[in-house]
């Protein structure tokens, strides 16, 4: 198995196919915003193939803040082949991949998902592969999330939230942050659900 960065031209493919299939609308950003973080250096993609070349099996995409941080914004195993630890070796393969970096990410919190008992098999999937569960949750685009990161030490919840924040206060206008982006969750004033480019 190998880790690498695809080419523009296999990342537009990944996209059409994988990531639409694999995600809701709501929660996919649209290609043009990735390819330009891309070209940016604010975005690092990365895709999973084996050793007979087939591939690509499974996609993980890192949006990068500060040095030594990124948020794991997709991860992805292509539908044939789901089920087979695919998942866990990217994770596996990705800290070796980004020795030193905390990954954190979110994962759609099971109480206000549609399909609650999936959002706990994904957690249960992260907590399996070492990730930890952070101590705040987030809402983004009317999505509400747990924090989840995977580190060689425990991290700090305001050392994380933080560069959570520089994340998404690195890539919207002040305005588009203000409207649609919790960080932590604010139940008192959810955003309405929205996609992405809005």
């Amino acid at each position: 198995m190998e880790l690498r960065i695809p080419t523009p031209e296999q990342l537009r493919k990944i996209y059409e196919t994988d990531m639409k299939e694999a995600f809701p609308a709501a929660e996919l950003k649209p290609l043009a915003a990735i390819e330009k973080m891309w070209r940016e250096g604010w975005y690092k993609p990365y895709c999973l193939y084996d050793d007979d070349g087939a591939g690509p099996i499974g996609t993980a995409f890192l949006w990068l803040g500060h040095p030594g941080w990124a948020l794991l914004d997709y991860l992805c195993v292509s539908a044939g082949w789901r089920n087979d630890g695919f998942g866990g070796e990217i994770l596996r393969l990705l800290t070796k991949a980004e020795p030193g970096v905390v990954i954190f990410g979110e994962a759609e919190a099971p109480v206000h998902a549609p399909d609650p008992a999936m959002a706990e098999r994904r957690l249960g999937f992260y907590k399996r592969n070492g990730l930890r569960t952070a101590g705040y949750e987030t809402e983004m685009f009317g999505v509400h999330y747990k924090t989840l990161y995977l580190a060689d030490r425990e991290v700090d919840d305001e050392v994380l939230m933080r560069e959570h924040e520089f994340v998404y206060r690195n890539s919207f206008t002040a305005e588009k942050y203000a409207k649609y982006v919790r960080i932590p969750y604010d139940p008192e004033h959810p955003c309405a659900q929205v996609p992405w480019d809005q």
